[in-house]
């Protein structure tokens, strides 16, 4: 059986990266067990949970900003984080303390042991399933009126979706991404992530083929939840204007809601269109006036999302084919008077060839430089080479700082600077670009 121990913050983090290379997948009833008997912490909150394959995290903040700025108390957990753990658990837009991280570690760790000696079995939380349990301990423990929950990868056997009453479930876009684990096809996907649904619970998801639709609404059906569909007709305008994106929707509760969103990602309207009608659903027993929606789509920021790190430089996640289409639709409108200068990167793991092809086609970049990420999963220099033969002429660097440094001297007043391909790399360039 496990050692009792007190962990300190440094220690509890080294930890908690170690942990797959320690322990074995779990099943959900084991999570689920384990869940139940740490108390089902963070269950008298509100819970808003959402899955899908792009813009989780950024519906996640819009809702939490909504819900902050209107006065409730939230708890909001994501993941992946790009620099620092602790950037997965935030308390109205604070991160949890180191010294509360390593409190709610212990807490867990102890629970752990004691849940394996009463029980007489091994039992191990899996990374995410740790950071899960954490959260909702943090969360518990700050009386959190409203806890937003992001899926790791999944949904039907996600971690987070041990919760038994969420207030309201939001699916976002469907694409093609972890397909070893969720289905080849977007149909397959849709079916994981569509198990985030529960009995009478409201879901709200975005349109896109009718055969991704009808897999989530016979879902919802069958649990008689209602259904809330959202497209791209309820968004009636959007323009750029000073960094921002005017953003417009006709709304049932709201009617009308308008409002300017922090960034230069055209993508950013579809998933602030899908926090809008989770937040009707909420104003249900929570009202939310339309003000305190436009001012808190208004206020949200979302790091690694076409975020302008430098004046005229941006950074952005995109790391599946769908991100890269998004990515893309933003460039374009970017209005650049100068060239265009791209840093890319992925992982082995994804469908690169089809990426660096979107990127390809686009004739969107004048220039573009590759590079190694510091992950095992990347992509080698030869692969990466290899990537481009044919496509684009593409510069090959050591690192990604070295290939940042070498763009950014090469740009011109009116350049523009991009990094895409992995939030990896959008890590590591924040990262790099913190001790600077």
């Amino acid at each position: 059986m496990m050692e009792k121990k007190s962990y300190t913050y440094e220690e509890a983090v080294d930890y908690a990266l170690q942990i797959p290379k320690f322990t074995k997948k779990n099943t959900p009833e084991d999570t689920r067990r384990f869940y139940e008997y740490i108390g089902r912490p963070g269950e008298r909150s509100g819970l808003i949970h959402v899955a899908g394959t792009n813009g989780k995290g950024s519906v996640c903040s819009y809702i939490n900003a909504v819900l902050s700025g209107a006065g409730q108390r939230t708890g909001l957990f994501t993941s992946p984080h790009l620099v620092d753990v602790r950037e997965r658990f935030r308390l109205d837009g604070e991160m949890i303390s180191k010294e509360e991280f390593a409190r709610c570690f212990n807490q867990v760790m102890d629970s752990v042991k004691a849940f394996c000696e009463k029980n007489q079995e091994e039992y191990h939380p899996t990374f995410f399933e740790m950071l899960f349990f954490i959260s909702m301990l943090w969360f518990q423990e700050k009386r959190a009126d409203y806890i937003i929950l992001e899926t790791g990868m999944g949904g039907r056997l996600d971690a987070t979706n041990v919760i038994a009453h969420p207030c309201v479930t939001v699916i976002t876009r469907i694409g093609l991404d972890h397909t070893e684990y969720l289905g080849n096809s977007k149909e397959e996907i849709a079916g994981e992530k569509a198990g985030i649904i529960k009995k009478g619970v409201p879901v709200v998801f975005w349109e896109q083929e009718e055969s991704v639709n009808r897999v989530i609404v016979e879902k919802a059906r069958g649990l008689s939840a209602e259904v809330i569909p959202v497209s791209e007709k309820q968004v009636i305008f959007f323009k750029f204007k000073n960094k921002t994106v005017d953003f417009s929707m006709r709304s049932g509760y709201y009617e009308y809601i308008r409002a300017s969103l922090s960034t230069r990602a055209v993508y950013q309207k579809e998933n602030a269109a899908l926090a809008v009608c989770a937040l009707e659903v909420l104003s249900r027993s929570c009202p939310v006036t339309r003000q305190q929606v436009e001012n808190g789509l208004s206020q949200a920021k979302w790091e690694g999302r076409m975020e302008e790190v430098l004046p005229g430089v941006f950074i952005d996640g995109a790391h599946n084919e769908d991100g890269v289409q998004a990515f893309l639709d933003s460039v374009r409108e970017d209005g650049c008077r100068g060239k265009r200068h791209l840093l890319f990167s992925a992982v082995s793991d994804k469908r690169v060839e089809a990426m660096a092809g979107q990127i390809a086609e686009s004739g969107l970049f004048d220039d573009i430089a590759v590079t190694r990420i510091d992950s095992a999963r990347s992509l080698t220099q030869e692969q990466l080479l290899s990537l481009w033969k044919g496509k684009n002429h593409a510069r090959l660097y050591n690192s990604p700082e070295e290939a940042w440094e070498a763009l950014l001297r090469e740009k011109e007043g009116p350049d523009i600077v991009y990094a895409a391909g992995s939030l990896y790399l959008a890590g590591q360039l924040k990262a790099y670009l913190s001790k600077l």
